[in-house]
């Protein structure tokens, strides 16, 4: 690039920047394209996230996948639908990584992990003159509007012609995602709303003997209810409470919860393959000699960290009778006191809010400044919904800047990949 070629510079190396980065690199050929990052390397939460599997989307109807995102659907659809499940597949196979649907409906790299991924797409972005740059920490504007960064080699000054900003929440901030942008912006009078855990754990007081001897200990099968949401899965007690997929799909709803009243009460189906009538019946069969541990182990198939939390949250009226222990199996109430802390969450909810930009993801009190990703006022479950919203409005900010640096270019569905 000539040294006076105009310049777009992403702040951010997460899936959201370099989703922009590629976007402005296909659509407004001439201009100097720059990544920042404050990190030692690339994409380390995408890395992280995908040890257990990397999960990039969901094979669900559209109109099912878009309800996942709740309040922020309606603003988010015009995003998802340029960019939803199908173009993050096709986008994910246009780097060679082929994929394949789980039998719960995400989708997967047939590798299974990440690092291919990242790899291939560095790559790619490499080939296109995409400048990636390491260790330069954003500290904000200085007096002339040019963006300051902290790096090895001390301060630079940077003055662009268009900015992406992609800083990610406030989860995991030894990732990088610390959340302290958050000042730099409402200085410049750009509404935030405060940053919530979402997709979290919650923590509740266990006795010591629940505490010491059933901490990581998985609870299967089990359903779970709260607001009339009934959902089966599993989780594990931890030594401050739970966690796990069950409870991170039902965690904005105890969260929510929580803020109203102080406390959620988690019901807990301890038999959920059984009738209450059922039990009733297996429960009521003579128990002989047999000690109340074993009566529920050979009745009922209540054992270890099922019946430790049946004697943990049952009042004592619990066990009194057959039919007032089926209730307590079958509706176990789980006091639970607060969510887990922010750092140990998977997502955050909360960030700039949905008013304070414009329809290409511009700061309306900022002119000529994009934001992506989740450093906006939105959240989803796990399942792939998280890195597809990432990858959707990276594509729509990176679209909005190229226009501004080339404005000839028009239309929001393009996709970087050409698929």
């Amino acid at each position: 690039m000539k040294e006076d070629s105009p310049k777009a510079i992403i702040i951010g190396g997460g899936p959201a920047g370099l989703m922009a980065a590629e976007t402005i690199a296909d659509r407004a050929p001439g201009v100097a394209v720059h990544v920042y990052d404050a990190m030692p390397s690339f994409g380390r939460k995408l890395l992280m996230a995908g040890r257990g599997g990397l999960n990039i989307t969901h094979s669900e109807p559209f109109d099912a996948f878009l309800v996942r995102y709740g309040e922020a659907a309606d603003w988010l659809e015009p995003a998802l639908r340029a960019f939803g499940p199908k173009e993050v597949i096709a986008w994910a196979e246009s780097l060679g990584q082929k994929t394949f649907i789980g039998s719960s409906g995400r989708v997967f790299p047939e590798s299974f992990k990440a690092s291919p991924l990242l790899r291939a797409w560095l790559r790619r972005l490499n080939e296109k003159s995409v400048a990636l740059h390491t260790r330069h920490r954003w500290t904000g504007w200085d007096d002339t509007n040019a963006l300051t960064f902290d790096t090895p080699e001390g301060e630079i000054r940077i003055a662009p012609d268009a900015t992406v900003l992609a800083l990610g929440g406030a989860s995991w901030p030894r990732l990088g995602a610390r959340g302290d942008w958050t000042g730099l912006l409402a200085a410049q009078g750009v509404d935030i709303r405060p940053f919530r855990p979402a997709n979290c754990g919650f923590e509740t007081v266990w006795s010591a003997h629940m505490r010491e001897r059933f901490a990581g200990a998985p609870v299967k099968p089990v359903a779970l209810t709260v607001a009339g949401n009934r959902l089966e899965g599993e989780f594990v007690v931890t030594a401050s409470g739970v966690e796990g997929g069950a409870i991170y799909a039902l965690s904005r709803l105890l969260r929510d919860e929580i803020e109203r009243s102080g406390e959620a009460t988690l019901r807990l189906d301890l038999a959920p393959d059984r009738s209450r009538e059922r039990l009733v019946r297996d429960l009521s069969r003579p128990r002989g000699k047999a000690s109340l541990a074993n009566h529920l182990r050979k009745a009922a198939g209540i054992s270890g960290v099922r019946a430790a939390l049946l004697r943990e949250c049952a009042a004592k009226e619990a066990f009194l009778s057959p039919e007032t222990l089926a209730d307590a199996i079958k509706a176990l109430p789980l006091r639970l006191d607060k969510p887990s802390s922010m750092e140990s969450a998977i997502s955050v909810a909360g960030g700039i809010a949905q008013d304070a930009l414009d329809g290409a993801m511009m700061l309306k009190a900022l002119p000529g400044v994009f934001c992506a990703g989740e450093m906006l006022d939105w959240e989803a479950p796990t399942g792939g919904y998280l890195l597809t919203a990432c990858l959707a409005t990276g594509l729509r900010a990176g679209l909005g800047a190229s226009r501004q640096l080339s404005p000839s270019i028009s239309g929001s569905g393009d996709d970087p990949t050409g698929t």
